[in-house]
């Protein structure tokens, strides 16, 4: 594919049809965004999330939580703040808060959470769990609220390094069939993007949408999100250099539109990225 030219006055992706594939107030933020572009947003939701199967625990932990019993509250997703929210969760001001990237800090500073770390350098449950270490050298209390399917990084790093640990499920992720109408766009080329937010929204591409053409850019949103994306199946073609939404729309917007999806789209040859292999 082509780089496209960047006309900083002009809207970069005018003619684009992007798959977003989350839907609520995250999704509603995203196509907002895109459409400030030039873009044509397709909210077509891939995943949900429901409760979790162990109320009494996660409400007990939530209980110590406002008790202050905790020294640290670690939130690794956006979702995680829903959940907070949705359960009307008292945080302490004795209780410190990290927030695994930008994206799940501004969530939760939207609901009137504050935040107190951001991984610097690496927004992954590894890189929260390296600055934690270094903030407390001393074992601490610390409350770990993930997905059911989320693997047990953050919790090992922290428990490995002395802190008491108190791991709970604060929801499940389940798939979302699409449409049938989204699933022929994708299928078509109509849908010139699709944004890859996380390995389960990677799982829900690779299975729901078989048959991707090789003008469709995949955007990942960072590079462990790259990497569960490529073991899932997918083939990414961008990866956002930061964790956030802008950014992952910078990395689309740095491509040319593939093919006329409209009459008044423009039309360009169809070239791979240069760098960017189908096997990486």
């Amino acid at each position: 594919m082509n780089h496209a030219a960047q006309d900083p006055h002009a809207k970069p992706l005018v003619g684009w049809r992007v798959l977003v594939p989350r839907g609520g107030p995250w999704g509603d933020g995203v196509a907002a965004s895109l459409r400030r572009q030039g873009a044509t947003p397709i909210i077509a939701p891939l995943i949900n999330f429901a409760p979790t199967r162990d109320h009494e625990t996660l409400e007990r932990a939530l209980t110590d939580l406002a008790a202050g019993a905790f020294r640290w509250l670690t939130v690794t997703s956006a979702t995680t703040v829903d959940v907070l929210y949705a359960y009307r969760a008292t945080i302490p001001a004795s209780t410190k808060v990290a927030a695994v990237g930008e994206t799940t800090s501004a969530a939760l500073q939207a609901v009137g959470y504050k935040v107190d770390l951001v991984p610097e350098r690496d927004n992954s449950a590894a890189g929260m769990a390296e600055q934690l270490i270094a903030l407390e050298p001393e074992p601490v209390d610390i409350l770990t609220l993930r997905s059911e399917i989320a693997k047990p990084v953050l919790t090992r790093s922290l428990s490995d390094a002395g802190h008491r640990v108190r791991s709970v499920v604060a929801y499940r992720t389940v798939g979302v069939p699409v449409a049938d109408r989204v699933a022929r766009d994708v299928e078509s080329g109509r849908i010139n993007a699709i944004l890859v937010t996380s390995g389960s929204v990677a799982e829900q591409v690779h299975a729901q949408f078989p048959r991707i053409p090789d003008s469709t850019v995949i955007a990942a949103i960072g590079p462990r999100t790259a990497r569960d994306a490529r073991r899932a199946g997918l083939e990414v073609d961008v990866v956002a250099e930061t964790q956030t939404v802008d950014a992952l729309i910078a990395a689309v917007a740095t491509f040319s539109l593939p093919h006329a999806a409209d009459e008044f789209a423009p039309q360009t040859g169809v070239i791979r990225l240069p760098g960017i292999s189908r096997e990486d």
